[in-house]
């Protein structure tokens, strides 16, 4: 693989007296959608909150756009093109929407040409836009989540499972969401436990077990094989 945008090499992050990641060595192609499965509780999340910095890895490096960015705090990561959308959504829920967004484009005011764009992927988003974030929908606030991630073009988006919980429905509005955004060339490591979500959006997979991660290889190759998916998931796409 070719100058990766992110390359991780024998991370290790502890959570008090727990050794979660063990060992995580994975990299990330510039351009494609990588998605990060496994089991529940194997360290995916832990993985992404490492990355962008809210749990600081007990060994091993980062690798960002280049730089080493092991010992940088959030914000730094966050400043070199780094954006993160964590499970519980993060937004700020006695603001309103659009406040949530103009404080998501941190660089100066909202781009008018990429709020259209978001509102033709979210179109709830403009009909709340005066609304606060905290009166919405679990579908329209996990929305607003990836909007805001959205709101300004990042080198790398980090995304952990923004499906989940979601009607059928609006997870076919985040699917063309997220589709968009990687037809624009973007950067994105993506954990999903919708395997009709990842194999529609991936290019390339990682698998993680206990900390580690246990394979990697092209999305397509884990869609049509099986007996691969039942080894190192015990799950089978084809039944979800």
């Amino acid at each position: 693989m070719s100058d990766p945008i992110l390359r991780l090499s024998g991370l290790y992050t502890d959570i008090a007296q727990y050794h979660i990641l063990q060992g995580v060595d994975l990299e990330v192609p510039r351009g494609q959608v990588t998605m990060l499965l496994g089991r529940n509780g194997v360290g995916k999340t832990t993985t992404l909150r490492s990355i962008i910095g809210h749990w600081q890895a007990r060994a091993g490096s980062i690798t960002f756009d280049g730089a080493d960015v092991t010992a940088l705090p959030v914000a730094s990561r966050v400043k070199a093109g780094m954006g993160y959308v964590p499970e519980d959504m993060g937004i700020f829920t006695d603001l309103t929407v659009e406040e949530n967004m103009r404080l998501a484009a941190r660089s100066g005011p909202l781009d008018a040409a990429r709020l259209e764009w978001i509102f033709g992927a979210f179109p709830a988003l403009k009909t709340f836009w005066g609304a606060e974030a905290g009166n919405l929908s679990g579908g329209q606030k996990q929305m607003l989540s990836i909007a805001r991630v959205m709101a300004e073009e990042r080198k790398l988006y980090l995304i952990d499972e923004p499906t989940k919980g979601l009607a059928p429905a609006i997870v076919s509005t985040m699917s063309r969401a997220l589709r968009d955004l990687k037809e624009q060339g973007a950067s994105i490591l993506l954990v999903e436990q919708n395997f009709a979500v990842a194999r529609a959006l991936g290019d390339s997979v990682a698998v993680m077990d206990d900390g580690k991660i246990i394979w990697t290889g092209e999305m397509a190759e884990l869609a049509e094989n099986k007996a691969l998916q039942e080894q190192l998931m015990g799950l089978s796409m084809e039944v979800h």
